[in-house]
């Protein structure tokens, strides 16, 4: 089954007094590439995470954030009564003594001296990085899900887009049987206007008729076409997405349809051809995106 490599997922939880979101977001690249930002209380957990996005999202550009808000509600906060109350006596003291009285906001102003307060940032705990992890987890598959579904929908527009290319190999070979006749009553045609066809000898002329039908025969390619489109059609239903393995038949493909177009010397099948291989660019476009 086809995955594209373009996917995104979310979630969103709660853990006491903080909210915490998680997104990830993939897009086209023929390695991991992962670039992840989370809250510091995290970044002990950086490379456990990175592992985690490789080992499930394997192949992509891969970009992950984890935000947490109203964490500072969660830092630990202590008091050093006894230096505040030192520090209050001492301003107190200072004031009689320059006759100056004490400033209403006295205690948000001993408050930001130092050491009177000790912030301690807030530090993950283990449940909170169980809850974190499960729902890292939950983002991936919500991501995965949303690669598949874009794949599906890839897969379907290369099933019509091959059906195309199969139906107008139909046409060419069709156009096939004329342009064969055409080529010899023209060769014909020339001969007997420039030299006369009861000048020639018909067994030497028939042999020569042969060999540059023979140059121009397509019959090869267009079975080897044929092949190759159902080669396409067996990958893309197996149970694994094969991107790379997708692009070298589409080479393939490409490359017989070009010999076709330069060995028909036939405009109506140049026609087709061209109508051919602007179907195989679309599918090359689309090859880009998938895993």
């Amino acid at each position: 089954m086809i995955k594209s490599m373009t996917g995104f997922g979310n979630t969103l939880f709660s853990y006491k007094e903080m909210s915490i979101s998680i997104e990830i977001k993939t897009l086209n690249s023929k390695q991991f590439d992962c670039n992840i930002r989370v809250p510091m209380f995290l970044k002990s957990k950086e490379f456990e995470i990175r592992s985690l996005l490789q080992n499930k999202i394997e192949r992509g550009k891969v970009d992950m954030f984890i935000n947490a808000n109203n964490i500072n509600s969660l830092n630990k906060i202590e008091t050093n009564t006894e230096l505040a109350y030192n520090y209050y006596k001492s301003i107190e003291s200072l004031s009689q003594k320059i006759h100056q009285k004490l400033p209403i906001d006295i205690i948000s102003t001993i408050i930001k001296l130092p050491d009177v307060l000790t912030i301690t940032p807030f530090e993950l705990e283990n449940e909170l990085w169980n809850i974190i992890n499960n729902n890292i987890i939950e983002t991936i598959d919500i991501c995965e899900k949303y690669r598949m579904d874009e794949g599906l929908n890839i897969l379907h527009d290369f099933l019509k887009r091959i059906d195309l290319i199969e139906q107008k190999l139909k046409i060419i070979k069709e156009l096939d049987k004329d342009r064969v006749i055409k080529i010899k009553n023209r060769i014909s045609k020339s001969i007997e206007n420039e030299i006369g066809l009861d000048k020639i000898d018909k067994n030497r002329f028939e042999q020569e008729v042969i060999y540059y039908l023979e140059k121009l025969d397509i019959t090869e390619e267009q079975t080897r076409l044929k092949n190759h489109l159902k080669f396409f059609y067996q990958t893309i239903n197996s149970e694994n997405s094969e991107g790379r393995k997708l692009a070298f038949i589409t080479q393939e493909i490409g490359r017989e349809i070009n010999t076709i177009g330069s060995k028909a010397n036939d405009f109506n099948i140049q026609k087709i051809i061209v109508e051919m291989k602007d179907e195989l660019e679309k599918i090359k476009e689309q090859l880009a995106n998938i895993f």
